[in-house]
Order: structure tokens, then sequence, then C-alpha cells
């Protein structure tokens, strides 16, 4: 495989990813969402929406503590791409 140039193989790699987000998209996948400098907290929810920014919408998202495993419903959120830092299926 033959690239021109590092701006296109970065962007091979992005149309990847938002491949992936929109299959969580259509099959309503329940997903996991680490941060970006919040190595104690992550977010679950059904994503309903994104962009090209990797912007979410997630519906009946959920914040977990990673130490206490505690648990708070937060309904709807709007993660900003800018602090994306990993996403996971999980079976809910």
């Amino acid at each position: 495989m033959v690239y021109r140039g590092q701006g296109q193989k970065v962007q091979k790699v992005m149309v990847q990813l938002i491949k992936l987000i929109f299959r969580y998209l259509q099959n309503r996948s329940w997903i996991q969402v680490w941060l970006y400098e919040q190595v104690n907290m992550q977010i679950e929810g059904c994503i309903i929406g994104f962009d090209e920014y990797m912007n979410l919408v997630l519906d009946d998202a959920e914040k977990i503590h990673s130490k206490t495993k505690q648990r708070r419903k937060l309904g709807w959120i709007m993660p900003k791409g800018d602090n994306i830092t990993l996403l996971q299926s999980v079976s809910n």
C-alpha cells in the first residue's frame, strides 16, 4: 500500500475510526468512554449521535468512578472529541 505523504495516512485512520463509531451508533451498542486526564472516571452510555470531530451524544449515560465502582446517572451528555482518549464496547 502506497501513501502520498503523511496527511493521507492520517486521513485513512480517521475514516476507520468514524466507521467504528457509526457501527456503534447503528447497533445501539453500550460503550465506555475514557476521558483525557480523568483516570479515575469513565462514562458509559449509548451513542445516539456524533460528528467528524468525534464529539459524541450519549443517551442514558452514567459516570463510573473506577476505584469505588460508584455509578451516577447523567442522562443525555455530549463529551467533546478533544477529551476522549478511548472508546470500547461493553456488555450491559
